[in-house]
């Protein structure tokens, strides 16, 4: 894997993290105060996907060139 999408996967795991951490698990995860949370954590999870679909393409790319 590259080195800039090694870093991105970082950046996004990190990203998740954090925002896991920030959610109220008292209130629910629905709640109208931790969505921008969930939108957050969805998002990271989406980057993490396109790092990986990225890579593999990347990988695919190299081997038939």
């Amino acid at each position: 894997m590259a080195k800039v999408y090694q870093i991105f996967l970082v950046v996004f795991v990190i990203f998740i993290g954090i925002n896991v951490y920030a959610l109220d698990w008292e209130i629910g995860i629905l709640h109208q105060y931790n969505t921008k949370f969930v939108f957050s954590i969805v998002a990271g999870i989406i980057g993490v996907m396109l790092v990986y679909v990225l890579s593999t393409w990347s990988k695919i790319s190299s081997k038939r060139g």
